[in-house]
């Protein structure tokens, strides 16, 4: 069982999908994530590497369950973290779920962060302007 946060995003699964691999992308969405260093710009099942954490310190991670364009799954530290599910509404609606493990209940304020950064950047994205017909 885990806590979930759910947020519903004005966007297809393609481009919030984008978001959540593209190591690039994690500091933009992620409130606890400064840098990441991984030998992939795109994670994908097994992706290894380091997130530095808004304490200044560097963690390691590991994906553990990669299931593309619906969810992935990591362990930081050696520990469960959280999920990052999509569920498709329609074609340009998409519910983003984050799965965050109950003995770390408290970190569900950031994804809930992370959910509203994630909603901005997604629907801001010119392939989603494009999917409207704007």
């Amino acid at each position: 069982m885990a806590l979930l946060i759910r947020r519903t995003v004005a966007a297809p699964v393609a481009v919030i999908w984008d978001l959540l691999v593209d190591t690039r992308q994690w500091p933009k969405w992620g409130p606890s994530v400064l840098a990441v260093a991984c030998s992939e710009q795109r994670i994908v099942a097994g992706s290894r590497g380091r997130v530095r954490t808004a304490a200044g310190i560097w963690v390691p991670f590991r994906i553990t369950t990669f299931d593309e364009p619906w969810y992935w799954h990591w362990q930081v530290c050696g520990v469960p973290a959280t999920g990052h599910r999509l569920r498709a509404l329609c074609d340009d609606r998409t519910e983003l779920i984050f799965e965050v493990p109950w003995p770390a209940a408290p970190y569900g304020i950031v994804c809930s962060e992370a959910a509203r950064r994630i909603a901005i950047l997604s629907e801001a994205a010119p392939s989603t302007a494009e999917h409207r017909g704007q």
